[in-house]
């Protein structure tokens, strides 16, 4: 947990820093506007490319990669559970941290439906709550039935996430998420356990939601 609430803190001092680069001073009271995150997205992804999946850090870099496979079985229908799953904004509120998400620019690229778009999360720290961004762009193969997500966040975290819908049975749904993280080796483990704990509880609020009717 310890180190957990230092990746947190620096992840917020960072994400001030960057704020206060790109919107000014008179911003950090209330927060980017949706264009202004719209313009950091843009600038993620110049500075760190991160919708293209990186080869493993070389060794010595001061960086890492983790990755991990978590599956659920959903009793509902794929053509239910796939539309639901894969958009992002039923995602919101079923892990506690996760507050809105801002689509930035929707469209069609190479037969797959893409969504741009920044994840805020509030998150608790030391008595008070910081805000979080997650900047990221989701791809989704509706033939194939996955959908992969590659998103970059402070300080410097690369995320490549498959997730495939499998249909077991008329009334059962398997969903693998297939997980890969980049971070500073003093953070990866970090990384992996909140970045799977986290999938873990959003898989779980999902399950729950589609079986009993709510989404």
């Amino acid at each position: 947990m310890k180190n957990l609430l230092r990746l947190l803190a620096a992840q917020v001092f960072a994400a001030a820093f960057v704020l206060t680069a790109v919107s000014g001073p008179a911003q950090a009271d209330t927060g980017p506007t949706d264009a202004q995150l719209a313009a950091e997205w843009q600038t993620a992804l110049d500075t760190y490319h991160f919708t293209v999946t990186p080869p493993p850090p070389a060794p010595g870099s001061g960086r890492s990669r983790a990755k991990a496979t978590i599956s659920i079985v959903i009793n509902s229908p794929i053509a239910h559970v796939f539309p639901i799953y894969s958009n992002f904004n039923n995602h919101v509120g079923l892990h506690s941290f996760l507050k809105r998400i801002v689509t930035h620019k929707t469209g069609v690229l190479a037969g797959r439906v893409f969504n741009n778009f920044t994840a805020i999360e509030d998150v608790p720290f030391e008595g008070t709550i910081v805000t979080l961004y997650t900047h990221g762009q989701q791809r989704i193969d509706v033939k194939g039935q996955f959908y992969e997500t590659d998103t970059w966040s402070q300080p410097n975290v690369l995320t490549h996430q498959k997730i495939i819908f499998k249909k077991l049975s008329a009334k059962k749904t398997q969903v693998t998420e297939q997980l890969i993280f980049d971070a500073d080796t003093s953070l990866i483990d970090t990384v992996l356990q909140g970045g799977v704990s986290s999938h873990q509880a959003t898989q779980a609020g999902l399950k729950e939601a589609i079986e009993s009717g709510a989404l």
